[in-house]
């Protein structure tokens, strides 16, 4: 089965190591980073992005320059492949670009450097023996990782170690396979279109909002606190930073789980089979470091979207951005003129008043309709979900009632201007 045919999930546990353990681990971790580095030069030299080839030329050198086990040579090889290939990907899009190098204290486990038992301790391959080291795992039998532990339907795939502040983290891969599910035909499809803003953090195009300000006030009120702690400059103020930070990002990612949650949630009401998203990887390169934190945001929530509609059998995809925040969604007409001010969106053409979020996720959710209709060369009727109906290409508005459905939503306005946005489209 090829690898994107997996659904995938990690689950972080902390090891309890003894000082030699700790030991035989930072020596692994600090010849596996070697080793990656070395098939990144050769593959760099040589112009290889495929795994394999790149392991058959940088293999050898890298058992003779470091004492990792085979396997662990392999994994730095197949490592390094993946980052140069993502390199090349960068390149034909004339985004900017730089050799690889590995820097982080981590290395790569397989099925034949790693082995997990039933008592919850694994063992892990070194660059001397194996060690055997039990999982720190939570008290509380809901943890999120016994799911993956106990369970029959997910398998353990490749992983990560990694150490941090004296500690030891192993990231367990599962996997398990995607829902045999058939790709629906164009005429079938019912697309969710979703737009990521900053006043409001998610809308769709059925009218759901999600706000983003309490995250924003919490990350400048972190910022602030930042800034205080690193003017006084001591041992305790570095430790203090260290652990608000921690707290602000487990807070910040659970909001975002649950903000991913309430987006699927709208996405099955409606009976939707795609989630679409803007393309919006240009767009972040060359983001200002003090909208760094919003980035984040974004892409955490499509992260999360993303692999949680897979379980689902609901497929994400990506559309061109250029113009969904302009152009009209009922007549089509793009303008700078239409957006006059942030959240509140006017056509000068047709007179269509929307919010701009809202006109923008219909826009995204639209263009991926029409592209599956032309991708798939047929003349279906592929459809936008929108709050009271759908729209279809070849037949414009068509209202659940006469479509014979029922949808249960629990929207929520946030219109800024007047409730003439709401009601002109749909």
């Amino acid at each position: 089965m090829a690898s994107g045919d997996y659904v995938r999930r990690t689950a972080i546990t902390r090891l309890a190591v003894s000082s030699e353990q700790a030991e035989r681990l930072e020596a692994t971790i600090d010849e596996y980073r070697i080793g990656a580095n070395i098939a990144t030069d050769i593959g760099w030299r040589h112009r290889v992005s495929e795994k394999h080839e790149l392991q058959s030329l940088a293999y050898d050198e890298i058992r003779n320059r470091t004492p990792l086990g085979s396997q662990h040579a392999i994994l730095a090889c197949f490592q390094a492949a993946q980052a140069i290939k993502g390199v090349d990907e960068r390149d034909s899009q004339g985004r900017a670009y730089s050799k690889p190098e590995f820097t982080a204290p981590t290395v790569r486990y397989d099925a034949n450097t790693m082995t997990l038992f039933d008592d919850d301790t694994v063992s892990l391959a070194t660059t001397d023996d194996r060690v055997r080291c039990e999982l720190v795992l939570p008290d509380d039998e809901e943890g999120y990782q016994y799911q993956y532990l106990e369970s029959d339907e997910w398998e353990l795939a490749e992983s990560t170690l990694t150490a941090r502040d004296n500690d030891y983290f192993l990231h367990l891969g599962f996997r398990k396979p995607k829902p045999d599910t058939e790709r629906s035909p164009a005429e079938d499809r019912i697309v969710l279109g979703v737009d990521l803003g900053i006043e409001n953090l998610a809308v769709t195009s059925t009218a759901h909002f999600e706000g983003g300000q309490e995250l924003i006030h919490e990350h400048r009120e972190f910022e602030r606190i930042r800034g205080n702690l690193q003017q006084t400059g001591t041992e305790s103020a570095h430790r203090t930073i260290l652990q608000r930070g921690n707290r602000e990002e487990r807070h910040s990612r659970d909001v975002i789980h649950r903000v991913s949650n309430r987006l699927l949630a709208q996405a099955v009401a409606y009976g939707c089979t795609h989630i679409a998203f803007e393309d919006l990887t240009h767009i972040r390169d060359s983001m200002p470091s003090k909208r760094k934190f919003h980035q984040w945001m974004h892409a955490k929530l499509v992260q999360y979207v993303e692999y949680k509609a897979a379980e689902i059998g609901i497929e994400v995809e990506y559309v061109d951005p250029r113009n969904t925040s302009k152009r009209c969604c009922e007549c089509g007409h793009t303008s700078d003129s239409n957006r006059t001010e942030r959240a509140f969106f006017e056509c000068e053409k047709c007179g269509t008043t929307a919010n701009a979020d809202y006109n923008a996720a219909k826009n995204i959710g639209l263009r991926l309709v029409r592209r599956e209709l032309h991708d798939s060369r047929r003349t279906g009727d592929s459809q936008l979900a929108l709050k009271s109906g759908t729209v279809k290409p070849n037949r414009g508005f068509v209202s659940y009632s006469e479509q014979e459905v029922e949808v249960e939503s629990t929207d929520k306005h946030h219109l800024n201007r007047s409730e003439r946005a709401s009601a002109s489209c749909k």
